[in-house]
């Protein structure tokens, strides 16, 4: 007996069990050695799998947002508002309930660490989709993986270390910290979503690895591959210390463990021989490992082959929880407990659809009809390489036909036009965040890349130039703005002006904070995304702003010197 097996489980009579959900960002199907990668080694993942249940055949959107939305709702993600993964489109609804929000009622603590990818502004923010302890960042990705800006329930804070041994740090604390009460933990790290940063520890084991062959061979970056399996490896070592901190906590045999991805691989590699990778809804787009851990309760090793969805995640762990829930909106998941806790239990075929920017897919037990409705007989041919569509013509009509159904319901909730503003200002909620990823700029401003979630404004030269974001103000008050910026000591100087209506406050750049890209020095491939900066803080005053919707404004009056500033992120903090 080793010393973590002598370890008392704590007993919690009357009370649900606690639910730990981690979900990594572009990790393939095959990025794990349980699923045959030769080149990768995931002990604790595997472990986790072979201590639960696994599902073969488990399927989450193309893309990060949208997964998130399907599991925090249980609902297609497009009819909670979400068409984009950035610049609000990748926000739920406020009249959409998440699994936190139910958990919450019920008793749980709740607390997410990571990216949360849903929204920035309160009633948006974690804060006000039930999750009471929210630490990372809302945005859809991040541009400096150590020592990064992060936040704290909307405040700004510096993070320690590379960000997911640091946010499985603020995870394990919650834990410890959380022992006699049920909990929801929902971990969602950042990894391996590009840039591709890792410690170095990590990617020397990497650097001059041989790697599979596959079907996409002569396609691989080989460099980006290494990169992401380092990353993997490193998950992988932080998900082993959480459990352990669960174990150490006396708590494993009241836990449920949750492990899936995101979406598809962010890349050309081995992925089991499936087609497609992030962005597809090909199998190698959509098909994401799911592993549940639930010691003592959930027999171990058992598997699932059945299709399985996302939004299934919040009907199941509502049942598994004890919880009874009458939806406010009806659910698009199924409750896959009697697949995990039963053997041989019946379970009635189904169709799972996919979608993303006008690409759509169907599966069911059998077959595939892909996006351009060619059919697949998955059975045999799970890497989609024959079309069978001549083969089994009712099928193929039968499938088009619900494939037709579920494209005319997208079209009837998705909105041609996204009416939404950005809250500002909710009375319970102290901070606001307004970034450069949801502003407009105006006239010289430039977006420091292509890529809005992490990026930043410069070329602010003229008096002419502004930036704008549709605001609305949800109730009156006086509040602090901070801006974080760069700017060059001989470009100090330039007079700010932050208008609402009638509502004004002026001020004046005042101290140089010398622009220092950050980044460069930690990556192990070049990126596509902007580099980071180190941000200065400056406070621009205090404005009053008035309840009602409308554009908010920043632009400079005065430019003395040639340039303003660069821009990053304003605050704004209720007095």
């Amino acid at each position: 007996m080793t010393k973590a097996d002598s370890i008392p489980q704590k007993e919690r009579p009357g009370q649900g069990p606690n639910i730990i959900l981690i979900l990594t960002d572009d990790q393939g199907w095959g990025d794990l050695s349980i699923s045959g990668n030769p080149a990768v080694a995931t002990p604790n993942l595997d472990r986790l799998a072979q201590n639960g249940v696994s599902f073969e055949r488990f399927y989450v959107s193309t893309v990060c947002s949208p997964t998130r939305a399907e599991l925090l709702t249980g609902r297609h993600h497009f009819r909670s508002g979400v068409y984009s993964t950035s610049e609000g489109g990748e926000r739920m609804d406020l009249d959409e309930v998440t699994l936190a929000d139910v958990l919450g009622r019920a008793g749980y603590r709740t607390a997410g660490f990571g990216k949360w990818h849903s929204g920035a502004q309160f009633p948006y923010h974690p804060n006000g989709r039930g999750f009471e302890e929210f630490y990372g960042f809302c945005s859809g990705h991040w541009g400096n993986y150590f020592d990064a800006m992060l936040e704290h329930n909307g405040k700004i804070v510096e993070g320690e270390g590379f960000i997911i041994d640091h946010l499985t740090d603020k995870a394990i604390g919650f834990v410890e910290e959380n022992s006699e009460a049920p909990f929801f933990l929902y971990l969602p790290y950042n990894t391996p979503h590009s840039p591709m940063q890792v410690p170095l520890p990590y990617w020397e084991r990497f650097r001059d690895k041989p790697l599979p062959a596959h079907r996409y061979t002569e396609q691989e970056d080989q460099g980006h591959t290494r990169a992401a399996l380092a990353m993997v490896e490193n998950i992988d070592w932080n998900v082993g210390r959480l459990i352990e901190s669960v174990r150490e906590a006396g708590l494993l045999d009241d836990t449920i463990i949750l492990f899936l991805s995101d979406n598809g691989p962010n890349g050309y590699r081995w992925n089991g021989g499936l087609k497609g990778k992030k962005g597809s809804v090909d199998e190698g787009g959509v098909r994401s490992p799911l592993f549940v851990q639930w010691a003592g309760k959930i027999e171990a090793g058992k598997t699932v082959s059945q299709v399985t969805s996302a939004m299934d995640l919040f009907p199941t762990l509502l049942s598994l929880a004890g919880i009874k829930y009458v939806p406010e909106k009806p659910l698009d998941g199924k409750d896959l407990s009697p697949l995990i806790l039963q053997a041989g239990a019946p379970w009635p075929d189904r169709y799972v659809f996919s979608y993303w920017e006008k690409k759509a897919s169907l599966r069911n037990e059998a077959f595939l009809l892909d996006e351009k409705d060619q059919l697949f007989d998955l059975r045999i041919d799970p890497g989609q390489n024959q079309v069978v569509s001549g083969q089994f013509p009712k099928v193929l009509a039968e499938m088009k036909e619900v494939k037709q159904r579920h494209l005319a319901e997208v079209a009837l909730e998705l909105p041609q036009e996204d009416t939404r503003s950005f809250p500002l200002g909710h009375p319970e909620f102290k901070h606001n965040q307004l970034p450069a990823r949801d502003a407009v700029a105006h006239g010289n401003i430039q977006r420091s890349n292509r890529f809005p979630n992490s990026s930043y404004f410069t070329n602010w030269t003229s008096v002419g130039d502004s930036l704008t974001w549709e605001v609305e103000v949800l109730a009156d008050g006086q509040f602090e703005v901070e801006i974080y910026y760069t700017c060059e000591k001989e470009a100090v100087g330039s007079t700010l002006s932050l208008r609402m209506g009638d509502d004004v406050l002026e001020g004046k750049v005042v101290a140089p904070f010398t622009p220092q890209l950050v980044g460069a020095e930690e990556d192990r491939v070049p990126r596509q995304e902007s580099y980071e900066q180190k941000w200065g803080k400056m406070s621009l005053g205090k404005i009053s702003l008035s309840k009602g919707s409308g554009k908010l404004s920043l632009k400079a009056l005065q430019i003395p010197k040639g340039k303003v500033m660069d821009f990053r992120l304003m605050t704004l903090t209720r007095i």
